[in-house]
């Protein structure tokens, strides 16, 4: 976790930048499988499947950025809203998951995450993981920062997606959304334990 923060906090590529951010997050999986339970077992899973949603949504929105445009770098993101804002969204609702925001899903998942890593008693590594997660609310606000609140002399131009990019990041979305407020999806991955 820490190792995977400590280089998300000075990328400057979008694509790296997540990446690092990839590492951090199976930190917080480990703290779930330390948990060595059936809630850690079900929170790993559950984590799992949140982090596939917000990372396909946040991946999604860089790779059609840069396929189109061939930017990368986070500045090239500066004023990102007022030419794409469905997109500047679907980002932002990805990083505020993978953030751990609520109420989106990916609050959810580290919370049931770090919850069963104090049902064994790993104090130390939650107070660890509780740190680091600070860090990475920090480096993904700088993203959301950028793309609604700075200016852009030149920005990314207004970007059409197709109807099959336009399904797949609703399903990110609503997965992302739909698992965080009204599903039932933790307490049906424990009942299969």
């Amino acid at each position: 976790m820490i190792i995977g923060n400590l280089f998300a906090l000075r990328q400057e590529n979008m694509k790296r930048f997540l990446a690092f951010s990839s590492i951090a997050q199976v930190g917080f999986i480990l703290v779930g499988i330390t948990g060595t339970s059936i809630a850690g077992s079900t929170a790993v899973i559950f984590f799992v499947m949140i982090y596939i949603f917000s990372n396909l949504g946040a991946f999604g929105v860089i790779s059609v950025v840069s396929a189109l445009t061939g930017k990368e770098r986070v500045d090239d993101y500066k004023g990102f809203y007022k030419t794409n804002p469905a997109l500047t969204w679907i980002l932002t609702i990805s990083l505020f998951s993978l953030a751990g925001i609520p109420p989106t899903a990916g609050f959810f998942g580290k919370f049931f995450l770090l919850m069963a890593g104090a049902g064994k008693g790993n104090y130390i590594l939650i107070t660890i993981a509780a740190l680091n997660m600070v860090i990475s609310l920090y480096y993904y606000l700088r993203i959301v920062k950028a793309m609604f609140m700075e200016a852009n002399e030149n920005p990314i131009e207004k970007i059409s997606n197709g109807r099959f990019a336009n399904i797949s990041f609703a399903i990110c979305i609503g997965g992302i959304l739909i698992t965080g407020l009204a599903s039932g999806a933790y307490q049906y991955i424990y009942s299969l334990f």
